[in-house]
């Protein structure tokens, strides 16, 4: 994977960093898994805008993702690496020995004609999925579930990866990408290997026109919003602000939001960093 500095023919161009695409090997989606997907430009079923600073961007098509791994015990030969618009990372079209076709997210290293599988008694190789009873402690893993069955919900996004720590009992503890360490049933899938498309970081998009074609619209600083509008608003001249803090008043830097009660903290060893 590498990216792109383009020579600036034009002044969007002069910042532009692009994904050079090199582990793509298709550019058509398999038809059978495409979905429609209906914009909603931020408003609910009233037609009242719920969600600001959305609204626009290119028409897509939704790539239907096996994130259950759930056809276990049956080979897949990778057909192709393929661009997703609906997320950062690559996504790789497998086919089984029976002839279906899914969708996955592709990890770092996936080549063409590869043959991976899911389930328990899996290899620990790249691309397979297999519970984490089973993969050997350090092993980098991504595409984690939370519960069994559920699919995978933890460590999806491009380049992000987490690492099995230990095991004890019935519990697997991981180190999340976020830095967190906490417990996960030790039955739940993992994909071994990191998310593809590591470079997505790099990327820089040159030009506010290409977060409009992302379907982002231009968002209203709260310094320069009026005291009704938010609490940061008002004061004479270029007045800072005061305290960072989200329109509803709660303050938006350190501040923790999460429970005190719920019940998911006894799962979590080691809190995220600042």
């Amino acid at each position: 994977m590498s990216v792109r500095k383009l020579k600036p023919i034009t002044p969007g161009q002069r910042f532009k960093i692009v994904n050079g695409f090199d582990a793509l090997t298709s550019d058509s989606p398999e038809k059978s898994l495409l979905a429609p997907i209906k914009k909603s430009g931020g408003r609910n079923s009233r037609g009242k805008m719920t969600m600001r600073y959305k609204g626009g961007g290119h028409k897509r098509r939704y790539r239907v993702i096996d994130f259950k791994r759930d056809k276990q015990d049956v080979a897949a030969e990778v057909k192709s690496i393929q661009y997703d618009p609906n997320r950062s990372a690559f996504i790789a079209l497998v086919e089984y020995t029976d002839g279906e076709k899914r969708y996955v997210i592709a990890q770092n290293g996936m080549q063409v004609g590869q043959k991976i599988r899911s389930g328990a008694g899996s290899a620990p190789e790249i691309g397979n999925a297999m519970p984490l009873a089973e993969v050997p402690l350090g092993t980098i893993i991504s595409c984690i579930e939370l519960r069994p069955g559920q699919g995978a919900v933890m460590a999806r996004s491009a380049g992000t990866f987490a690492q099995l720590m230990a095991r004890e009992g019935k519990y697997a503890t991981i180190k999340l990408p976020s830095g967190e360490t906490r417990m996960i049933l030790a039955n739940c899938l993992a994909t071994i290997g990191a998310v593809s498309n590591s470079d997505h970081q790099l990327l820089v998009s040159g030009k506010a026109g290409r977060s409009r074609w992302l379907g982002r619209r231009p968002r209203t600083r709260p310094v320069a919003m009026n005291p009704v509008d938010h609490p940061m608003g008002g004061g004479e001249g270029r007045a800072s602000g005061g305290h960072p803090r989200s329109r509803n008043g709660v303050p938006a830097k350190g501040y923790r939001t999460r429970s005190r009660t719920k019940d998911s903290n006894r799962y979590i060893v080691e809190r995220r960093k600042k």
